[in-house]
């Protein structure tokens, strides 16, 4: 109830007091490791927990909470500016510091007078390329919700088991890849103002032109997966679109799915548009670790993640992306071209996993100040 400053006041203030309350409930920590954003009212609680408890405070910068929130109020808001003001004091106030960009440890020492060390988000080992067989599982488990997962034609003998990607042998059971089967397309979101999937909806526009004019493309499945304040608004705009070539679905996965889709896919496309530009997707991490391509939307420091030409593309609008889309799936499925080069490359990185990483990169900050 009341005006909408009142009731975020209030919030905070009730978050504030509840963190307190269960922090000093723990048994007293050795270290207190805080992801920000969000940061309000967390970055103080932990820090006045940290002093009573003699503990040290990490702050692990993934972005700027006051950037998000500008995001819905405008860089000028008095909130918005309250928010800056106190990250930066309460930022200072801790003990270590890491960060996801070269980008951002760079920003937070010369605005902030933060000293951090980059720690770059890495997959889960979970993140991996699936075998044809849990592809064909999880096609035939999708399929029984959402139209375009089902085969397009019907099965001529009775035991042979077919999705729009995959179809099994009726004597032996051994799993192929459907003849003719469409190209399946890859975006997580969470429905935020930071991604505008407009452009995305723009693109296909595009590529079914393409078809449209005689180009020799594969029919396209685009799935795009997550939950969020925005996903309505989209789901509106999807509706109103129709195409003949393209099949759009908008579902939530389950946990253990969403890695084998990933996996599963010919093509990640990203939309994030970082509000600091400073951070960087974490979904198209985990695309890599899945050795999935990606075309990604331009923003300042993302070339850290994404190199151009090599893992992936980066686009800057509708147009470009339309342009990739026709260029990356032309004679699709055949393994030549930069689609199959990219898999190649990212096959080839042997990245690190978010446990490596950690071990080489934090461990030994620990090591130094005992």
């Amino acid at each position: 109830v009341g005006p909408k400053l009142f009731q975020y006041v209030i919030k905070v203030i009730v978050q504030a007091v509840q963190l307190l309350y269960r922090m000093l409930k723990i048994d007293q920590p050795s270290y207190v490791l805080l992801q920000n954003p969000p940061g309000l009212p967390a970055i103080a609680v932990a820090w006045l927990v940290c002093l009573l408890q003699r503990s040290k405070l990490i702050i692990d910068w993934h972005n700027y909470g006051y950037t998000v929130m500008s995001l819905s109020h405008g860089r000028s808001h008095p909130l918005v500016q309250i928010a800056k003001w106190y990250e930066k004091l309460f930022g200072r106030l801790s003990d270590y510091n890491l960060c996801v960009t070269n980008a951002m440890r760079e920003d937070l020492w010369v605005n902030c007078n933060i000293k951090a060390v980059t720690l770059y988000d890495k997959p889960a080992s979970y993140f991996k390329e699936t075998p044809l067989e849990l592809q064909h599982r999880l096609y035939m488990k999708l399929a029984k919700d959402y139209e375009p997962f089902k085969a397009r034609t019907e099965s001529v003998s009775g035991s042979t088991e077919r999705s729009a990607f995959t179809e099994t042998d009726g004597q032996s059971g051994q799993v192929t890849k459907a003849r003719g089967r469409p190209a399946l397309l890859v975006s997580s979101t969470s429905w935020t103002e930071d991604e505008d999937f407009s452009v995305l909806l723009k693109a296909l526009e595009g590529y079914e032109q393409y078809i449209s004019e005689g180009a020799e493309l594969p029919p396209l499945v685009c799935v795009i997966t997550g939950k969020g304040p925005l996903k309505d608004h989209y789901n509106r705009l999807i509706h109103k679109l129709h195409f003949s070539h393209i099949q759009i679905c908008t579902p939530w996965l389950e946990a253990e799915d969403y890695p084998l889709l990933l996996g599963s896919a010919d093509l990640g496309v990203c939309l994030h548009k970082s509000s600091s530009g400073l951070d960087l997707p974490m979904k198209v991490v985990d695309m890599f670790g899945s050795c999935l391509p990606v075309c990604a939307i331009h923003f300042e420091c993302l070339h850290e993640l994404v190199k151009h030409n090599e893992n992936g593309l980066i686009f800057r609008d509708s147009n470009e992306l339309a342009e990739q889309l026709k260029m990356l799936f032309s004679g699709f499925p055949t393994l030549e071209g930069k689609l199959h080069r990219f898999r190649e490359n990212l096959r080839a990185s042997k990245q690190l996993r978010w446990d490596e990483s950690w071990d080489r990169t934090v461990l030994p900050l620990f090591g130094q100040n005992e």
